[in-house]
């Protein structure tokens, strides 16, 4: 019998959101895709592990209302997230000062958001699916520090007095919420044509007070890049600033790996095959361990960057932040409700926490509370127990019976961005090979799906009118 010339337009090699993503826009042109992932899951680091009812992110990257590609990708229309409060909690010297807070952005110049979510949470503020795009502005942040109420109140703008950490005096708040409202406000493409620096130069020449960079800033940073020493490339502080300050900070209903399922879900049936170990690649074929060789127009290799390296040699690796998650559950929790908690002192090891239970209460049973932590950058070697001492000062409460669920480390779990930073990477390597991630682009889910629409795009435009056949079912494994 004739073997086909090949099986498939396109071969996606990893089913992360990127290449899912791509997936997408590949099979509602016509062009009959096969996406390939050697795990028995798909998400790659956007993973949530599944203990007694609990939900347990290994990486738990923040999102935000503000990143367009929610909006705009195709099989996301009913992704459902999970707001924080709106204003953060700084803990400095064994105090909670309460900072960034939504106020309307008047006149013309308000900030201009690609979803309209925030509105959508105002009116509904425990659970937004994501709102398609140009429908309404977002309203501006300010940031502000106020005199915390008792414990799990949150005081109000009008009783506030300033606090004198971490924001600083009056005078300082006011700087810091005038330059929020005014990134919110800069279009992005004048956020990309700054002068490019490190963070913490960046910020230091613009004005802003060293103590509130370090009390603000910093942890602010650190938990949006994963980045407390603010090595990141100016541009990218920026656009995390913008979208902080456009949009509200939350987390996918349900955990980190609702984001790929829906995209997978939402392909024709046979597109994604997991379990799947790609070998090596061509212009028109990709080698498997477990089916031989698939012959192709195009391969999109979208994996992260050490894999890509591997199976692409010549590829540049960035640096890795490395990320460590630490889960606990209690009967009781802190009274710090849904808001998110950012370390200002640096004493221990956790950069930020949350009660994620009280942000969605689908990852924990019914009686439990889930506390989920981060620690960035290499941890203590009794990791769990130099958490429990800093969530003790950070909480303000015994850890000593809460009970560990996991401890997930992962090695090179975000990209760095040190400048000079290319946010847009070459995704057409040439004609036939293309490459996505979050690696050509931002270290965010934002950069990995636009990544994938980027990838698309350049396929689209190199295979012309449209496939000329349909996909062939996978060869029989050997």
């Amino acid at each position: 019998m004739l073997q086909p010339v090949y099986q498939a337009d396109v071969v996606i090699v990893g089913a992360g959101v990127a290449g899912l993503a791509a997936a997408h826009r590949l099979t509602s042109a016509g062009v009959s895709t096969a996406v390939l992932e050697a795990a028995p899951y798909v998400g790659g680091r956007m993973s949530t592990e599944k203990i007694d009812g609990f939900r347990l992110d290994r990486i738990g990257q923040l999102l935000s209302t503000a990143y367009p590609e929610l909006g705009l990708t195709p099989g996301l229309d009913h992704l459902v997230l999970r707001p924080f409060a709106p204003e953060v909690l700084v803990h400095s010297e064994g105090r909670h000062h309460r900072a960034g807070g939504a106020v309307a952005a008047g006149g013309a110049g308000g900030a201009r958001t690609a979803l309209s979510a925030v509105r959508a949470l105002a009116a509904a503020p425990r659970a937004a699916s994501v709102p398609r795009p140009g429908q309404g502005t977002g309203p501006a942040r300010t940031a502000r520090s106020l005199t915390p109420g008792p414990r799990g109140t949150r005081p109000s703008a009008a009783g506030a007095r300033p606090a004198g950490a971490p924001l600083g005096g009056a005078l300082d708040q006011a700087r810091l919420g005038a330059a929020l409202s005014r990134i919110a406000a800069t279009p992005l493409d004048r956020l990309l044509s700054r002068p490019e620096s490190d963070a913490g130069q960046a910020l230091t020449a613009r004005g802003i007070p060293a103590r509130t960079v370090e009390g603000f800033l910093r942890p602010l940073l650190a938990a949006l890049l994963c980045d407390p020493e603010l090595t990141m490339s100016s541009r990218c502080a920026d656009l995390a600033l913008h979208a902080f300050a456009s949009g509200r900070l939350c987390l996918p209903e349900g955990g980190a790996e609702m984001l790929p399922e829906l995209l997978a879900r939402a392909l024709p049936s046979g597109t994604v095959h997991t379990g799947v170990r790609v070998t090596s690649i061509s212009t028109t074929s990709v080698t498997t361990a477990e089916h031989g060789e698939l012959r192709c127009q195009a391969v999109l290799l979208a994996t992260d960057a050490s894999a890509a390296a591997e199976l692409l040699p010549g590829l540049r690796v960035p640096d890795f932040h490395p990320v460590t998650v630490v889960h606990h559950t209690m009967e009781e929790p802190p009274a710090t409700g849904d808001a998110l908690l950012l370390d200002a002192d640096r004493d221990g090891p956790v950069a930020h926490s949350a009660v994620v239970s009280a942000v969605d209460p689908s990852r924990a049973p019914a009686g439990r509370a889930l506390v989920s932590s981060t620690v960035l950058g290499t941890p203590p070697e009794d990791v769990d127990g130099a958490v429990r001492a800093h969530l003790a000062r950070l909480y303000g409460t015994s850890t000593g019976r809460w009970e560990t669920l996991a401890v997930h480390h992962t090695a090179r779990a975000v990209p760095a961005m040190r400048p000079p930073h290319d946010l847009r990477r070459p995704v057409r390597l040439l004609a036939g090979l293309y490459v996505c991630g979050d690696h050509r682009d931002t270290s965010t889910v934002q950069g990995a799906l636009h990544s994938g629409r980027r990838a698309a795009a350049a396929l689209l435009t190199d295979l012309g009118t449209g496939p000329t056949r349909l996909a062939d079912p996978l060869p029989t494994a050997a």
